[in-house]
């Protein structure tokens, strides 16, 4: 490994010239879907062994506040899936008015709940309840969706942990797509906490980590990003990420020859008076022209999110599990110490008592004061 990463600085040009041509030829689809098949395949198997082993079956809950139709679209398609890989998931929807306080309450309820693996509090919430509150209350071994700032904070240390879903599913579907990033560009545009952050984060950091990186020089632009100057850095860019949730943000001309535009944003949008779709942050049809990657929309990072959120529950299954045992060994072995322990003193005093000599004389004198014992 060491030897091929002292030599791909040297393929830089020819990498280059095969972003030229495939800028030539119009992009390639990242097929987010097929992707996240192929990844839904390797969990059900490791699930199924996992389940035959004698496992517990993973549990999700899904908490839903009030009736948002993008939330409801996304938790149908997680329950399909679940059902696909071996995971039981539940919904918990409550009324939109309800206090943070109740949910607080409710949430704490699953994580003290043994049969739960994961928690996955679906966002917006209602606005009188505050989501970083939400984020905290979810305990980091069972929040699925990597939003804690315990599970944050290990992602910038490149540290194990729940990784965020989504940041996760771009990196699969970047690597999976075998897109070259040592040494490269990329920019992420969107600076969200739960989403632009960490893809930024898993994308700059060093793969000879404890969760590895992918070695790109990162840049995070944001709404207070002059056009100009988001227009400079995309230009220069190999990976373009967008999450801004603006539709048709990124354009034709803000894009590098053979670039990689990975669409992470999605934005219902009405095109008739009673008909909705989903678009993303990229004007796809132009910026299909240059680049030589690009991901569609529905049908990229969607797919992934939701392969990603079933893995992080079985991870946090299998997690769960080893803790119980790991508490339980402990304390066998502190109940084991402590009876050692007793056992020990009781021995040392037997001994002392056998082996002290006495202190007094055959006349009952004490032979330590001098004086006869009253």
């Amino acid at each position: 490994m060491s030897i091929f990463r002292f030599f791909r600085p040297f393929f830089g040009y020819w990498s280059r010239r095969l972003y030229s041509y495939k800028s030539l030829c119009g992009a390639s689809d990242i097929d987010g879907k097929s992707i996240a098949d192929k990844v839904l395949q390797e969990i059900k198997v490791e699930v199924d062994e996992w389940v035959d082993a004698g496992g517990k079956k993973p549990k999700l809950i899904s908490i839903l506040v009030g009736e948002n139709p993008s939330s409801k679209i996304y938790i149908e398609r997680m329950i399909k899936t679940g059902k696909r890989v071996g995971i039981d998931i539940e919904i918990l929807h409550f009324e939109a008015d309800i206090s943070q306080v109740d949910l607080l309450k409710n949430i704490q309820k699953l994580n003290d709940d043994p049969d739960v693996d994961g928690i996955l509090v679906q966002f917006p919430v209602s606005k009188h309840i505050s989501e970083r509150e939400v984020c905290r209350a979810v305990v980091p071994s069972k929040d699925v969706d990597g939003f804690h700032p315990y599970n944050i904070g290990r992602l910038a240390l490149n540290s194990k942990g729940m990784i965020p879903a989504t940041a996760l599913g771009v990196k699969e579907l970047i690597v999976r797509s075998q897109i070259p990033t040592f040494c490269k560009n990329a920019v992420v545009i969107g600076r969200s906490k739960h989403i632009g952050l960490p893809i930024a984060l898993l994308l700059h950091s060093d793969e000879n980590n404890d969760f590895p990186g992918l070695d790109l020089t990162t840049t995070i632009c944001h709404r207070y990003t002059q056009p100009a100057e988001l227009k400079r850095y995309t230009k220069n860019a190999d990976i373009v990420v967008s999450s801004a949730g603006v539709p048709g943000l990124v354009t034709k001309d803000m894009i590098k020859p053979g670039a990689c535009v990975i669409d992470v944003g999605i934005t219902r949008v009405k095109v008739d008076h009673e008909k909705f779709k989903f678009v993303g942050d990229v004007d796809y049809e132009s910026v299909r022209e240059v680049a030589g990657y690009i991901t569609p929309v529905p049908g990229g990072v969607g797919p992934m999110t939701v392969a990603m959120i079933m893995k992080n529950t079985f991870n946090a299954a299998k997690k769960l599990l080893r803790l119980e045992e790991r508490e339980s060994e402990i304390k066998g072995r502190v109940a084991e110490i402590n009876k050692n322990r007793v056992e020990e003193k009781e021995n040392d005093m037997y001994t002392r008592n056998r082996t002290t000599p006495s202190t007094y004389n055959s006349r009952g004198k004490d032979l330590s004061f001098g004086n006869p014992v009253l």
